[in-house]
């Protein structure tokens, strides 16, 4: 039998029932998320071609040069988020369109697999009555910005293969989905908040459940 989470699944921080130890697991999580979200993309960018002689701009291992202003505010908001876009060269591609995408989704994938590394962590402590609640954070956290990147809007993965689907006439449309894309999707969090019944979440969040409890076991 799965044991349940300290938390709802996903996690959203709600300041008029803020407690410090959820906030504190819910912090060090998002970090982690993104940290591990840009160095997915990073690496995945590095291994299909687009390789620097200096690449400390995307190797640093420093979740806190990885944040981005919206998606930080996204993840206070939303409970999901995003890192700052990891800069990549098409041009250094072998196949620049297929190879870009599989960039940017490397980055939801790599949260999968530390959702999986945080979620055996915790099942093992748990027989040994050792309880983790920021292992569960982390899992759930690296989950929902997992499955939330499937939104298709820029700079979510999702997003990032709509663009490449569009042809080439839409260039103007594409500048513009990229400029808004983040200000649409913090507009989204937001009515997620005030609408009951959510807009996206009604689909994403069962997902993130399921995965989140077979990962926990």
């Amino acid at each position: 039998m799965p044991f349940e989470s300290a938390w709802p699944v996903p996690f959203i921080l709600d300041p008029l029932h803020l407690e410090v130890g959820s906030a504190t697991a819910f912090c060090i999580s998002v970090l982690l998320a993104v940290l591990v979200n840009a160095e997915g993309q990073a690496f995945a960018a590095t291994i299909l071609g687009d390789a620097r002689q200096n690449p400390q701009d995307r190797f640093h291992f420093n979740a806190f040069l990885h944040l981005s202003l919206l998606g930080t505010i996204c993840y206070l908001v939303g409970g999901f988020g995003w890192p700052r876009t990891i800069d990549v060269d098409p041009g250094k591609f072998k196949h620049p369109r297929t190879y870009l995408v599989i960039t940017r989704f490397a980055g939801p994938i790599f949260n999968l697999l530390l959702a999986s590394i945080a979620g055996t962590l915790a099942s093992v402590l748990k027989t040994l009555n050792y309880p983790s609640r920021v292992l569960v954070m982390v899992l759930g956290v690296s989950v929902t910005t997992a499955v939330y990147n499937l939104i298709i809007l820029p700079p979510l993965a999702g997003g990032f293969l709509i663009l490449e689907l569009l042809p080439a006439r839409f260039a103007t449309g594409k500048r513009i989905l990229l400029q808004a894309g983040p200000l649409l999707i913090l507009a989204l969090a937001l009515l997620e908040r005030l609408q009951p019944q959510g807009l996206v979440s009604p689909y994403l969040n069962p997902l993130i459940r399921a995965i989140f409890h077979y990962l926990l076991g």
